[in-house]
C-alpha cells in the first residue's frame, strides 16, 4: 500500500508539473544589470527578508510573495542593498543565476518562467543575514500581446461557427459587429464584419458604404458605464481620494437635497411630503448611486421640453418647461438636483441613467477634471490606447472611423420630434438622448466610443488591477465592486452586471464562472471579463444601424431581430471551444440545428418572407444546411430544406 501511495504521488507530482511553465527546473536564468528603474506605478515592491514588515509564525511567507501574469511576458525589477554579498531567486521554480550580483539594479526576463494568474517569487538565502530590505523587487502589471487562440485552447471550429452566424445575418439584413477576445493576456480574436452604415435614412440597403475594420469605433451605450464612470470611481476610491459611502450631499453640495421640487409621479401609493423627498436625497451615497438604489427614474428626459416628468410621458407642448428640462451640463446638474425620487431609497433596484449622470458629476468635482479629459490622462492615455474617446468627432476622428446608429437621427424613423431633434444619420455622435442634449455629449452613463480591441484591453485590467506600468485599482477595490451587492442580488455588484447565480446567460452564456462581470448597451455591445478562465470578450454591434421595426415599438429596429445582435451567443459557442477537448463539430452541428428551430418561435403569426424575423430564421438553416453538407449530415440537410422551402 505505502509503495502504491508513492507511486500516486508521484504520478500527481508530474501532472502538476505539466502546467508548469517551460523551462521550470532547467538551466537556471540570468539576472542584467540596469542604469535605472522605469517611471511606473507597480503592481507590487516587496523587500525581502520578511517582506510583510515581521516575522510571520508561519516562516515559509517571509521568502516568498506572489502575484499575477502570464506566460511568455514580463520582467522584474531588482534593487540589491548595499552590502548584499549573494542571495537565492526562483520565479515559478526556475531558478536564476545570481552569482555576483551585488549592490544595484537588475532586471529580470521572466517570460520563460511566467505562468498564466497566480506567479511566484522567492528570494532566500540572502547573504550575510540581518540586512533590511537587502532585495526589493518591483513588479508591473502584465500587458495584452498579439496571440492566437488555437495556442490559447480556443478551438477554430468555434470561432468559425461565430463568424458564420455573423456573415449570414449580414447577407440577410443585419448590420455590422466587431469581436476581440483576450485570453490569457493574449488577444487571440480580433475581427470585423459588415459595413459602418448599413442602411439609407430610407431604409434602403446602403452598399457603398466602407466596411468595419478592426479599428472603427462603436458607440458603446451602457458600457459607458462601467469603463468610463466605474473605472474612474475605482481608482479614485484605490488612491483614497473618494469613499463610495459619502453622503451624495457632501460631494455635490447641499443644492442635491434642498433644491428638490414639490411634485408627486403618478401612480405612486402615498406619495412623500417635501419634506421627507429631501430628506432621502439628503441620506443618499454613492453607493446607492452605483447600485441603482437611489430612487430616480430610469430614464429622465431632461432634453424634451414637453416630457411630463410627474406622469413619465409626453405631454402637451412645454409640458416640462424650464421646470427639469436641460440643454447643457450645467443645466443638467440642477435638473438632477430638482428631480424628485421615484420610490424610497433601497426599497428596489430600478436601473436609472440619472444614477450614473451624477457619479460623472461626482468624479469631476474630486478631480477637477471633465470625465473625458480625466479618463483620457489618467487611463487611456498611459494604457495606449489609440481607439476610445468621448466625441470622436471633436478628437480626431471623422464620421467613418465610427459605426453609424439611428438611420434619421432621434426620430425613430420621423415618429418623434422635439426641440432640436438631430434628423441626420448618426456617425460619431452619440446616440444617447440624454447624452448629446443635455450633457454636451460626455456623460457617466453613456457618450463612451471604443473599438472592441481596445475596449478588451481595458477590461483586461479588471483581471490584474493594472497594465504595464500603469496601476489603476487595488485588489481589494476590484474585488468590493464585482462582490454582490447582497445576498439576494448576486447578478449585481457596485455597478457591474454579475453572472451571478446564472442570472445573466443572456450576455455572458451558461458556461461563464458567477463572478463574470460585464455591461451591456443599448446600441448593440457588450464587455464581459470571466476571472475563473483569464478570459476577455468584447462584441460590438451598431444593431440600431437600420430601420425601426413597426410603429407600435419604436425602440425595436430591424438589426434587433438576428441572432447576431443577442449578443450573448458569442461566448455561449465561444465557451464550447474552450471547454470541450477534441473535435466539436457535431456538437457544434447540433446546437446550430437547434438554433435554426428556436428561430422559428421568433416569427410573428401573419410575418411575410421579408419580415426579419423570417430572414433571421433563413439565415439558420441556410447555415445548418451549408454545416449539415459539409459534414456529410443528411438529416439536417433535409431539416433545413423542409424549413426554407416553407418561406
Amino acid at each position: 500500500m505505502k509503495k502504491l501511495l508513492c507511486i500516486c504521488l508521484a504520478l500527481s507530482m508530474l501532472c502538476a508539473g505539466l502546467g508548469r511553465a517551460e523551462g521550470a527546473g532547467a538551466a537556471t536564468m540570468a539576472l542584467e544589470p540596469l542604469a535605472a528603474l522605469p517611471g511606473a506605478l507597480w503592481q507590487s515592491t516587496v523587500a525581502f527578508p520578511d517582506w510583510k514588515g515581521y516575522v510571520d509564525d508561519t516562516l515559509a511567507m517571509n521568502s516568498m510573495f506572489s502575484f499575477r501574469f502570464y506566460h511568455g511576458q514580463g520582467t522584474l525589477y531588482l534593487e540589491v542593498a548595499p552590502g548584499v554579498t549573494g542571495f537565492t531567486m526562483y520565479v515559478n521554480g526556475v531558478k536564476y543565476d545570481t552569482t555576483g550580483i551585488g549592490e544595484g539594479l537588475w532586471s529580470a526576463d521572466i517570460s520563460a518562467a511566467a505562468l498564466d494568474g497566480v506567479n511566484t517569487l522567492q528570494i532566500t538565502n540572502l547573504r550575510p543575514r540581518g540586512i533590511e530590505k537587502a532585495v526589493t523587487a518591483y513588479i508591473p502589471y502584465p500587458v495584452v500581446l498579439p496571440g492566437d487562440a488555437a495556442a490559447e485552447g480556443i478551438h477554430p471550429e468555434a470561432l468559425r461557427l461565430i463568424s458564420d452566424i455573423i456573415e449570414s445575418d449580414i447577407a440577410h439584413g443585419f448590420t455590422s459587429a466587431q469581436l476581440a477576445v483576450v485570453k490569457n493576456g493574449r488577444l487571440v480574436v480580433q475581427q470585423a464584419w459588415g459595413r459602418v452604415n448599413s442602411y439609407n435614412p430610407d431604409g434602403s440597403p446602403n452598399a457603398d458604404a466602407a466596411s468595419v475594420t478592426a479599428d472603427t469605433m462603436y458607440d458603446l451605450a451602457s458600457v459607458t458605464k462601467m469603463f468610463a464612470t466605474v473605472y474612474a470611481t475605482q481608482k479614485l476610491v484605490s488612491e483614497g481620494l473618494l469613499d463610495v459611502d459619502s453622503p451624495v450631499v457632501d460631494l455635490l453640495g447641499d443644492g442635491f437635497a434642498e433644491d428638490t421640487l414639490d411634485f408627486a409621479y403618478a401612480g405612486v401609493e402615498n406619495p412623500p411630503d417635501h419634506e421627507t423627498q429631501k430628506a432621502w436625497k439628503r441620506g443618499l451615497t454613492l453607493r446607492d448611486l452605483l447600485v441603482h438604489e437611489a430612487g430616480f427614474p430610469a430614464a429622465p428626459n431632461y432634453n424634451d421640453p414637453d416630457y411630463d416628468f410627474a406622469n413619465q410621458q409626453r405631454g402637451p407642448a412645454g409640458s416640462n418647461g424650464n421646470v427639469v428640462y436641460a440643454a447643457t451640463r450645467e443645466e443638467t446638474l440642477k435638473a438632477l438636483f430638482k428631480t424628485p425620487l421615484m420610490y424610497p431609497p433601497h426599497s428596489k433596484t430600478l436601473y436609472s441613467d440619472a444614477d450614473y449622470m451624477l457619479v460623472g458629476f461626482i468624479v469631476e468635482k474630486v478631480t477637477g477634471q471633465r470625465l473625458d479629459e480625466y479618463l483620457k490622462e489618467n487611463i487611456y492615455t498611459p494604457l495606449d490606447l489609440k481607439h476610445i474617446t468621448y466625441l470622436p468627432l471633436e478628437n480626431g476622428f471623422a464620421p467613418e472611423d465610427c459605426a453609424a446608429t439611428e438611420l434619421n437621427g432621434n426620430t425613430r424613423d420621423n415618429h418623434v420630434s422635439f426641440t432640436g431633434v438631430r434628423t441626420q444619420t448618426l456617425q460619431g455622435q452619440v446616440h444617447d438622448e440624454r447624452a448629446w442634449y443635455c450633457m454636451e455629449g460626455v456623460s457617466g452613463h453613456a457618450g463612451l466610443f471604443a473599438s472592441a480591441a481596445d475596449l478588451a484591453k481595458l477590461a483586461s485590467a479588471m483581471l490584474t488591477g493594472g497594465y504595464g506600468e500603469c496601476r489603476l485599482f487595488s485588489r481589494n477595490v476590484v474585488d468590493g465592486f464585482t462582490a454582490p451587492k447582497a445576498f439576494s442580488f448576486g447578478q449585481w455588484g457596485l455597478g457591474w452586471w454579475r453572472q451571478g447565480d446564472g442570472q445573466r446567460p443572456w450576455y455572458y452564456g451558461t458556461q461563464a464562472a458567477p463572478n463574470t462581470v460585464g455591461h451591456e448597451g443599448w446600441t448593440g455591445t457588450m464587455a464581459m471579463v470571466d476571472p475563473s478562465r483569464e478570459l476577455v470578450v468584447v462584441y460590438l454591434t451598431n444593431k440600431i444601424n437600420s430601420p425601426v421595426l413597426n410603429d407600435s415599438d419604436l425602440n425595436k429596429f430591424v438589426g434587433g431581430c438576428f441572432t447576431a445582435s443577442t449578443l450573448g451567443f458569442v461566448p455561449q459557442i465561444l465557451s464550447i471551444g474552450m471547454d470541450v477537448g477534441g473535435d466539436i463539430s457535431a456538437q457544434l452541428l447540433d446546437l446550430l440545428a437547434d438554433m435554426a428551430v428556436e428561430s422559428l418561435g421568433k416569427i410573428p403569426e401573419g410575418a411575410g418572407p421579408d419580415h426579419p424575423y423570417v430572414q433571421n430564421a433563413v439565415s439558420k438553416f441556410e447555415l445548418l444546411k451549408k454545416w449539415a453538407e459539409a459534414a456529410g449530415n443528411e438529416e439536417y440537410v433535409q431539416l433545413a430544406e423542409e424549413e426554407m422551402g416553407k418561406f
